[in-house]
């Protein structure tokens, strides 16, 4: 029983650092977001109902992690987003002179990641409701 108690303990930390990362990317944008809630999500789920919960749940990061894990999917604004930041870091790279063997090495990497980003699909559209009383939820007994 100890064993299991210590692989928990040790996914609910895992789970809490990339949670921390997740949302100091959100303030910094070189530093990505997506990823690391990702993987938190992954470690929450072997450690943490609770956590599981309140991170898919959470109002910034649940739909982000609720389109990958049902669709395999992420959405044109983190696509764009991550574009962005693919592009920034070479460049802002380049412009604190950095060694360009380290530009040599970013590059691939990130047109890499790139790759992997802008082929996974859209999350599907959600319907939207053709009335007031669809929204509500009442359906029209003419129907049956």
């Amino acid at each position: 029983m100890i064993g299991k108690t210590v692989i928990r303990g040790f996914w609910l930390v895992c789970g809490l650092l990339f949670t921390g990362l997740a949302f100091i990317g959100v303030a910094l944008p070189l530093v990505p977001t997506t990823p690391f809630l990702l993987l938190a999500a992954f470690c929450f789920a072997r450690s943490s109902k609770r956590f599981s919960d309140w991170l898919h749940n959470h109002a910034l990061f649940g739909r982000l992690i609720t389109d990958w894990n049902r669709h395999g999917a992420i959405s044109r604004r983190a696509k764009y987003t991550a574009g962005a930041c693919l592009i920034a870091a070479p460049v802002l790279s380049f412009l604190v002179g950095a060694p360009l063997w380290t530009i040599g090495v970013q590059i691939p990497i990130l047109a890499g990641s790139g790759f992997f980003i802008f082929t996974r699909p859209d999350p599907p559209r959600e319907r939207v409701p053709e009335s007031d009383e669809e929204a509500a939820g009442v359906s029209d007994s003419s129907d049956t």
